[in-house]
């Protein structure tokens, strides 16, 4: 049996044993280890500072997309020592979670197969803190500092109508002062994040629930409000509950585990006005590379130190 492709390598003053490069990870198209290693090595400068000091779920395919996956919240076994990690209380007990903060640690992670990262709105620094907003006095809760209206899409509808839903719901959240940033999700969805000022997370998930509702009472042709999968066909769900303090979603520039090695990719709202059929809306990694070099990280509203307050109830539209 041949020695598995492994070389020595060092990234960013860390040096790291790269194992089993020539795998093929997304047999559709043949993409390898190697590759997703290269992407994100690549990628890591614009990835970092959507996911540093955030909680990492990752979602590792060890045998590619073809083959079983699994969420991994805890940090494995043989974790570097160099690589941060975050002791959290969660319902289901302590989470030693890794924590990205330097381009070793994505380096490191890709290896492992760790093809999806998914992070919360929240800050690892915002936790265990006292705040007061808007008069209330919360404990113990995150603090958010993004909104994230999560599109799903029920049967029947691609990242077309989805698109238009986009749209619609951006008009909102400008209207409530915010900014609306556009990303695909890689698959069939789209998400729409805006920054805020810190928010305990409980106000951000009340602020969408009552926004899915208004947006289903204007557009019912389009939107949906019940979480009833049957009802959902044919319309557009906005997963308010993505915006609990124990929820997350996939990170910006992160690749998907799909069939194909689709990347969750940020936008602009140019594109999600002017897209006729879903390879409009769908991005390679060399493709999203290639935007970075021409745009910038199109996502970066969402660093923008000066954030607005999320509106209160009584300042929101009907």
């Amino acid at each position: 049996m041949a020695a598995a492709h492994s070389i020595r390598t060092r990234i960013a003053g860390r040096e790291l044993s790269l194992v089993n490069l020539d795998k093929v990870l997304y047999p559709a198209v043949g993409y390898a280890k190697a590759e997703v290693i290269s992407y994100y090595a690549q990628i890591a400068d614009v990835l970092l500072p959507h996911v540093a000091d955030r909680a990492l779920t990752r979602v590792r395919f060890p045998d590619g997309v073809a083959g079983p996956s699994f969420y991994e919240k805890n940090a494995p076994a043989g974790t570097p020592d160099w690589v941060r990690t975050q002791r959290i209380e969660t319902s289901d007990g302590p989470v030693a979670y890794v924590v990205a903060d330097e381009p070793a640690t994505v380096v490191w992670l890709a290896n492992l197969a760790a093809l999806e990262l998914h992070v919360p709105q929240w800050r690892i620094s915002a936790l265990d803190r006292t705040t007061t907003v808007a008069g209330a006095v919360e404990r113990g809760e995150p603090l958010v500092d993004r909104v994230v209206i999560d599109l799903d899409p029920g049967a029947g509808m691609s990242i077309i109508e989805t698109a238009r839903a986009a749209l619609i719901a951006a008009e909102r959240l400008a209207a409530d002062g915010l900014v609306p940033v556009p990303q695909t999700s890689g698959n069939k969805g789209i998400q729409v994040y805006a920054a805020v000022a810190p928010t305990p997370a409980r106000q951000v998930w009340s602020y969408v629930k009552r926004l899915n509702v208004t947006l289903h009472r204007h557009q019912p042709e389009l939107f949906v409000s019940s979480m009833s999968i049957a009802e959902r066909a044919g319309r557009i769900y906005v997963d308010y509950n993505q915006n609990l303090a124990a929820r997350n979603t996939i990170a910006p520039y992160s690749l998907r585990g799909r069939e194909r090695p689709n990347v969750a990719t940020p936008l602009t709202w140019d594109e999600v006005a002017a897209a006729g059929s879903p390879d409009d809306l769908r991005f390679s990694p060399d493709e999203v590379l290639a935007r970075v070099a021409r745009h910038g990280d199109l996502a970066v509203d969402l660093l923008h130190p000066d954030r607005p307050r999320l509106p209160t109830p009584e300042r929101l539209p009907g």
